[in-house]
Protein backbone atom coordinates (compact mmCIF):
# COMPACT_ATOMS: atom_id res chain seq x y z
CA UNK A 1 0.00 0.00 0.00
CA UNK A 2 1.26 3.30 -1.23
CA UNK A 3 -0.23 6.34 0.77
CA UNK A 4 -0.35 9.77 -1.24
CA UNK A 5 -1.55 11.92 2.21
CA UNK A 6 -4.05 12.91 4.59
CA UNK A 7 -7.55 13.33 2.65
CA UNK A 8 -9.69 14.73 5.08
CA UNK A 9 -9.79 15.09 8.90
CA UNK A 10 -13.80 14.63 10.12
CA UNK A 11 -15.14 16.29 13.14
CA UNK A 12 -18.13 16.44 15.36
CA UNK A 13 -20.12 19.35 16.00
CA UNK A 14 -22.94 20.26 17.48
CA UNK A 15 -24.32 23.13 15.86
CA UNK A 16 -22.98 23.49 11.97
CA UNK A 17 -24.07 26.91 11.48
CA UNK A 18 -21.79 27.90 14.20
CA UNK A 19 -18.72 25.42 13.48
CA UNK A 20 -19.52 26.75 9.95
CA UNK A 21 -19.45 30.08 10.50
CA UNK A 22 -16.02 29.66 12.57
CA UNK A 23 -13.87 27.71 9.96
CA UNK A 24 -14.75 30.03 7.34
CA UNK A 25 -14.48 33.17 8.91
CA UNK A 26 -11.69 32.47 11.96
CA UNK A 27 -9.61 30.08 9.74
CA UNK A 28 -10.42 31.19 6.15
CA UNK A 29 -11.68 27.78 5.25
CA UNK A 30 -13.51 27.74 1.83
CA UNK A 31 -17.07 25.51 2.08
CA UNK A 32 -16.73 22.59 -0.95
CA UNK A 33 -19.91 20.88 -2.41
CA UNK A 34 -21.14 17.71 0.16
CA UNK A 35 -22.78 14.88 -1.02
CA UNK A 36 -26.30 14.46 0.26
CA UNK A 37 -25.63 11.92 3.47
CA UNK A 38 -27.84 11.08 6.00
CA UNK A 39 -26.28 13.02 8.38
CA UNK A 40 -25.88 16.67 8.22
CA UNK A 41 -22.55 18.53 7.85
CA UNK A 42 -20.71 20.43 5.87
CA UNK A 43 -17.13 20.13 3.98
CA UNK A 44 -14.11 22.66 3.33
CA UNK A 45 -10.91 22.64 1.22
CA UNK A 46 -7.87 23.07 3.33
CA UNK A 47 -5.26 24.10 1.35
CA UNK A 48 -4.41 22.48 -2.30
CA UNK A 49 -6.11 18.42 -1.64
CA UNK A 50 -6.79 18.62 2.06
CA UNK A 51 -10.37 18.65 3.48
CA UNK A 52 -12.26 19.17 6.65
CA UNK A 53 -16.19 17.54 6.87
CA UNK A 54 -18.05 18.73 10.06
CA UNK A 55 -20.27 16.01 11.11
CA UNK A 56 -23.81 16.75 12.94
CA UNK A 57 -22.98 14.56 16.25
CA UNK A 58 -25.46 13.15 18.24
CA UNK A 59 -25.44 11.68 21.74
CA UNK A 60 -22.70 8.84 20.43
CA UNK A 61 -20.58 11.22 19.29
CA UNK A 62 -17.48 12.12 20.49
CA UNK A 63 -17.66 15.71 22.41
CA UNK A 64 -15.06 17.51 24.58
CA UNK A 65 -17.66 19.48 26.06
CA UNK A 66 -16.21 20.43 29.37
CA UNK A 67 -12.01 19.93 29.25
CA UNK A 68 -9.77 22.55 28.74
CA UNK A 69 -6.68 23.13 26.33
CA UNK A 70 -4.56 19.80 26.40
CA UNK A 71 -2.16 19.72 23.62
CA UNK A 72 -1.51 16.19 23.64
CA UNK A 73 -4.88 15.80 23.25
CA UNK A 74 -6.41 14.46 19.86
CA UNK A 75 -5.86 17.72 17.54
CA UNK A 76 -4.80 18.35 13.74
CA UNK A 77 -2.65 21.08 12.84
CA UNK A 78 -2.57 23.80 9.77
CA UNK A 79 0.97 24.85 8.40
CA UNK A 80 0.75 28.68 7.90
CA UNK A 81 3.41 30.60 6.07
CA UNK A 82 3.98 33.03 8.58
CA UNK A 83 3.74 32.57 12.33
CA UNK A 84 3.52 36.27 13.09
CA UNK A 85 0.44 36.92 10.75
CA UNK A 86 -1.58 34.23 11.84
CA UNK A 87 -0.90 34.91 15.77
CA UNK A 88 -1.70 38.78 14.88
CA UNK A 89 -5.23 37.47 12.59
CA UNK A 90 -6.34 35.47 15.49
CA UNK A 91 -5.56 38.38 18.30
CA UNK A 92 -7.93 40.28 15.98
CA UNK A 93 -10.75 38.27 16.08
CA UNK A 94 -10.60 38.34 19.99
CA UNK A 95 -8.06 35.45 20.78
CA UNK A 96 -6.32 36.11 23.55
CA UNK A 97 -2.70 34.37 25.17
CA UNK A 98 -3.99 35.19 28.69
CA UNK A 99 -7.45 33.56 28.99
CA UNK A 100 -7.68 30.54 30.85
CA UNK A 101 -7.22 27.27 29.67
CA UNK A 102 -11.19 26.63 29.43
CA UNK A 103 -11.56 29.93 27.60
CA UNK A 104 -12.77 29.02 23.80
CA UNK A 105 -11.23 32.22 22.93
CA UNK A 106 -7.91 31.22 24.61
CA UNK A 107 -4.12 30.85 22.82
CA UNK A 108 -1.57 29.03 23.56
CA UNK A 109 1.71 29.12 22.50
CA UNK A 110 4.35 26.93 22.28
CA UNK A 111 8.27 26.39 20.67
CA UNK A 112 8.78 22.94 22.50
CA UNK A 113 8.90 20.80 19.32
CA UNK A 114 11.34 23.08 17.19
CA UNK A 115 8.59 25.41 15.82
CA UNK A 116 6.55 27.79 16.39
CA UNK A 117 2.63 26.38 17.69
CA UNK A 118 -0.60 28.16 18.03
CA UNK A 119 -3.40 26.02 19.76
CA UNK A 120 -7.10 27.14 19.84
CA UNK A 121 -10.09 24.92 20.42
CA UNK A 122 -13.29 25.08 17.77
CA UNK A 123 -16.87 26.02 18.71
CA UNK A 124 -16.86 21.94 20.13
CA UNK A 125 -13.88 22.54 22.15
CA UNK A 126 -11.76 20.44 19.38
CA UNK A 127 -7.99 21.45 19.15
CA UNK A 128 -6.69 23.37 16.58
CA UNK A 129 -2.49 23.35 16.39
CA UNK A 130 -1.57 26.25 13.63
CA UNK A 131 2.47 25.98 13.35
CA UNK A 132 4.93 27.31 10.90
CA UNK A 133 8.66 26.68 10.22
CA UNK A 134 9.63 29.72 11.26
CA UNK A 135 9.21 31.96 14.20
CA UNK A 136 8.83 35.65 12.18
Amino acid sequence: MEINGLHHVALPCTNLERSRRFYQEVLGFTEIPRPALPVAGAWFRVGDSQELHLVVGDAQATFRASKGMDTNDIHFALRVTSYRQALDALKAKGYREDASPDDPMGIKTSTRVGYPQIYILDPDRNIIEINARITD
